[in-house]
């Protein structure tokens, strides 16, 4: 193999990582061959291991499949730092993940560039993070890459949600973006059956399940999903919890005098109410 295929091999690649599906004349396009040249890299991928799906037809290209071996990734600069940012902050933030994103974070950095290394090692030397009180449930990893991959592909999903009153309902929805806010974790869809925006919390989703059937992707009013997000947060009633039962004893009411019956004594007259003396201190609590 010589060098100039391994390279254009390592392009195709790269290519084949960063979309869902490519045509055989755009990544023909992108690396200055002929459509019969993609087609033998493609075979050769294939040789070494690599899962490229085809389709035929008009419409059809490559894909990157799932096998039973993870391939490598093939990563530029940025993108090996952002991870690293990533997986710092999924380390902290994420339920069930803090243990794995670590050991991924020391084989990346195990195997970065020296040229990389030391922004690694100081980003690591100086991110901190502070543990507040708890808002809050945490997402389930499994979930959130169900609907991240929802998302991406524009593929409705069916799930079970239970409404703020506690109400079990089924769900059928267009996923848009998946919002983190406060450590609570939402997803932003389009609910079919509603035919509107919706909000859903992710600790009350339940049996989530892609459907196969996918959609054009709908734009967000406003173009931000998460400036649509922070609104619709903002105007949504508080949650209120049930006030405590009373501890005070019950009282009665003594029953009201005859309009016939005689002025009390002043021994007998119950006490009109009074307003709060005039000397009780600014911090004493009103009636």
């Amino acid at each position: 193999m010589t060098s100039d295929m391994t390279v254009r091999l390592l392009r195709l690649l790269s290519l084949l990582q960063t979309r869902r599906e490519w045509s055989g004349a755009d990544m023909a396009d992108r690396l200055g061959v002929t459509v019969r040249t993609v087609r033998r890299d493609i075979d050769r991928l294939r040789e070494l291991g690599y899962p490229v799906e085809s389709a035929r037809g008009h419409a059809g290209g490559y894909r990157m499949g799932s096998g039973t071996d993870l391939p490598p990734l093939l990563l530029d600069d940025d993108e090996a730092v952002a991870v690293t940012v990533a997986l710092r902050t999924a380390a902290g933030s994420i339920t069930g993940l803090e243990e794995t994103a670590l050991r991924a974070l020391a084989k990346l950095e195990q195997v970065l560039p020296r040229r990389l290394r030391g922004q690694v090692t100081a980003l690591q030397a100086s991110l901190a993070g502070i543990t507040w009180e708890n808002r809050g449930p945490r997402a389930d990893p499994a979930l959130l890459a169900t609907l991240a991959i929802a998302c991406r592909d524009h593929e409705i999903v069916t799930f079970d949600y239970t409404t703020r009153h506690g109400t079990p309902t089924p769900r059928r929805a267009e996923p848009c973006h998946v919002v983190a806010s406060s450590n609570l974790w939402y997803l932003l869809a389009h609910d079919t059956g509603k035919d509107d925006w919706r909000l859903f919390r992710l600790d009350r989703i339940t049996d989530p399940a892609l459907t196969g059937r996918r959609v054009p992707a709908r734009p967000v009013p406003g173009g931000d999903p998460a400036a649509f997000v922070a609104a619709r947060l903002a105007a949504a009633p508080p949650a209120t919890a049930p006030s405590p039962p009373s501890t005070r004893p019950p009282t009665t009411c003594a029953p009201a005098p005859a309009a016939s019956a005689p002025a009390s004594s002043p021994s007998t007259r119950r006490p009109a109410a009074s307003t709060p003396p005039t000397t009780s201190s600014p911090g004493s609590p009103g009636p």
